[in-house]
């Protein structure tokens, strides 16, 4: 946001605890949780930051069913399935926290990047699409 929010870009923030039962806080406290807590240090986002939402499974958001049908999976990894808190599981399924999506400004689909794909090629694809 800081690189790019004074164009026509914005992050939307989605909780999820679907990876490992990570944020079991509810809505109302997640704001507090990002400043106190995860990662804590006074942390407040300069993005939306949505109620939480499944991303995987039969209640997914169909917000992220429509990224996944739109974008390959990117890591053919599933993981440790005991960590995952939703069934069924799928190919396409998003693995863990913090995977990204980035959208063209008029909402189509671009690129889908793993959990640890370097922020700096994250950045060099939002340039080039703005």
């Amino acid at each position: 946001m800081e690189m790019f929010g004074h164009l026509n870009f914005t992050v939307l923030g989605f909780p999820c605890n679907q990876f490992g039962l990570q944020s079991p806080e509810v809505n109302h406290e997640m704001l507090n949780i990002l400043k106190y807590v995860r990662p804590g240090g006074g942390f407040v986002p300069k993005f939306p930051v949505f109620s939480k939402v499944e991303v995987n499974g039969l209640n997914e958001d169909p917000l992220f069913t429509f990224l996944k049908e739109s974008l390959p999976f990117v890591n053919p990894v599933i993981g440790d399935i005991k960590k995952f808190y939703w069934s069924p599981i799928k190919v396409n399924d998003i693995r863990w926290n913090f995977e990204k999506f980035l959208i063209t400004a008029n909402g189509m689909p671009f690129k889908r990047y793993e959990l640890h794909c370097p922020i700096v090629q994250v950045e060099k694809d939002i340039a080039e699409l703005l």
